[in-house]
């Protein structure tokens, strides 16, 4: 099943593909375990600047997980907690990536393919794309581990609204939701995306990893530490800043080393 989760470099940049277009990328319980493992990869890799998660062609990013699946893999509470797990450590796993992610969004973005769509720092979808988490037509719930980015993304009231209603809704309703923060031409999504993750790309890599860490903090209600402030100032102890300020002087592009 290695192939239905495709990993591709070009330099600092990631592209991550949901890869299963004959089924419009629904995923599958050894996609979500890859899916996993690869982000945990990618995480621990100092040289990647920039991760694009998207899915195989131009109809779907995802649709959830695949119902088909169900009757052998999720058709009673012991499979479904241990399904459970998988998701969860996958869902984890791309939340606390160190590196910036852009999640690439063509055509549908339901329930699962929302879940592991929201968790990307920057999420760029084309005008026709389609959203919702319809699960509770499968007398589904949303478990703990996948709600909590639905409402970190659109607030509580919102995310109730989602999964009470179990509406499919359209790109501009989800950007007023929050789930997205881009919306452009259908025939856009990829360059917008790309030229998206360049620019992260061409950033100092270690204060792109500190933003990600701090706002992350900063969304716990515990007062910081010293400690924790005073790393707020740790950059001006690094390479890439006198790198950045350098070439700002010299009005020359910086090479940032990650150092």
């Amino acid at each position: 099943m290695s192939d239905t989760i495709l990993v591709d470099r070009d330099g600092g940049i990631v592209t991550v593909v949901l890869n299963r277009p004959e089924k419009l990328n629904a995923l599958t319980k050894p996609m979500w375990q890859r899916l996993g493992e690869v982000f945990r990869d990618l995480s621990a890799d100092d040289s990647v600047r920039c991760i694009v998660l998207r899915g195989a062609g131009t109809k779907s990013f995802a649709p959830g997980n695949d119902i088909a699946e169900f009757e052998n893999e999720r058709s009673n509470v012991e499979q479904a907690r241990a399904y459970g797990r998988i998701m969860h450590g996958t869902i984890d796993s791309i939340a606390d990536c160190r590196h910036p992610v852009v999640a690439m969004i063509h055509g549908i973005c339901v329930g699962g393919g929302l879940e592991i769509a929201g968790l990307a720092d920057i999420r760029i979808c084309g005008e026709s794309s389609r959203f919702g988490v319809p699960i509770k037509n499968l007398g589904l719930v949303m478990a703990y581990g996948e709600l909590r980015a639905l409402i970190d993304l659109a607030g509580r009231a919102a995310a109730l609204e989602i999964l009470l209603e179990g509406r499919i809704f359209g790109a501009a309703e989800a950007k007023e939701k929050g789930l997205v923060t881009r919306v452009v031409a259908d025939d856009k999504v990829e360059e917008e995306a790309l030229a998206a993750a360049g620019r992260i790309a061409e950033g100092a890599p270690l204060v792109a990893r500190w933003h990600k860490q701090f706002a992350r903090r900063l969304a716990d209600p515990r007062p910081l530490s010293e400690e924790e402030y005073d790393e707020g100032f740790a950059c001006f102890g690094t390479r890439d800043f006198e790198i950045g300020y350098q070439a700002f002087l010299a009005k020359e592009k910086p090479g940032f080393t990650g150092s």
